[in-house]
């Protein structure tokens, strides 16, 4: 509950770290941050101490021993001397029930340390030696990243000349720039003065590719098949009617539309058509 509460007072006080590095409170961000380097110091010695408590748990078996068992003497001196600087009343129950077991002279030697069995993490937690500067710093320049403030001011530097680059024409075989777009629009085919091959290429630009040069049209419909409802098929496009041109018929792309038997002059023939319906019938 204490490492809860103080984490949570922790943020808040980063964030009020934060505000005060923004506006330039530098001074007094500094000796604010102080706080918060001791509440994190705080919080890791608590862990510790709880490290040790659970030790005694898995070994109450030992306290039952009259003296101290050297495996758990470096957890109770801990505890005895750390429980009265911390303000978990459970602690102050624990070191009260220790010093009860092991007697008054054990418990002088846990605080005063004589023979030097307090762990020295949490003596070095315990003092009372202000921080150093790279520390703070090193707090400060965490919380203004966390919180995106620019801190320390970082002032932007002035743009130098760009530097001299080497010329397109140093370098013909790895144009570019000015070079790349001269050798693009130059021609193609170099230059030659054999007359045959002159010759040649006019002819060559003067020649047309065949008709069926080439994949054909990728659009390709089939018209709908007869029905009662619709004996003769048409292909249509927004209510037009769509026929094949005489490049697609001779491309194979369509098929030369044939005259429809029974149809004369757009009238349908009338013994077809009861043909149709006698077979409907049948």
């Amino acid at each position: 509950m204490v490492q809860k509460r103080d984490e949570a007072l922790a943020k808040n006080q980063r964030r009020i770290m934060a505000q005060l590095l923004e506006v330039g409170k530098v001074d007094s961000a500094t000796i604010r941050v102080e706080n918060i380097i001791r509440s994190d110091i705080i919080t890791e010695l608590h862990e510790i101490l709880e490290l040790y408590c659970e030790l005694l748990l898995a070994r109450a078996g030992l306290l039952e021993a009259p003296t101290c068992d050297p495996g758990l003497e470096e957890a109770v001196k801990s505890i005895i001397y750390a429980a009265p600087k911390t303000e978990i009343k459970e602690l102050h129950q624990v070191r009260v029930l220790l010093a009860e077991k092991f007697g008054k002279e054990f418990v002088l030697q846990a605080m005063e340390n004589t023979e030097g069995k307090v762990s020295e993490k949490v003596v070095k937690k315990l003092s009372v030696t202000p921080p150093k500067p790279e520390l703070v710093t090193g707090y400060l320049e965490e919380i203004a990243k966390a919180y995106g403030v620019n801190w320390p001011r970082r002032p932007q530097a002035d743009l130098d000349d760009p530097p001299d680059f080497l010329g397109d024409d140093d370098d013909d075989e790895n144009p570019s720039g000015g070079q790349a777009r001269e050798n693009i629009e130059g021609p193609l085919i170099s230059e030659t003065t054999d007359p045959n091959e002159i010759e040649a290429r006019a002819e060559l630009s003067k020649a047309t590719p065949p008709k069926s040069f080439g994949p054909g049209s990728p659009l390709h419909v089939n018209p709908p098949s007869p029905s009662t409802d619709n004996i003769h098929p048409k292909v249509t496009l927004n209510s037009m009617e769509l026929k094949p041109n005489k490049r697609m018929i001779s491309a194979g792309i369509a098929k030369k539309p044939e005259p429809k038997e029974g149809i004369a002059d757009g009238i349908p023939d009338v013994d077809e058509l009861a043909k149709r319906f006698a077979a409907l019938k049948r």
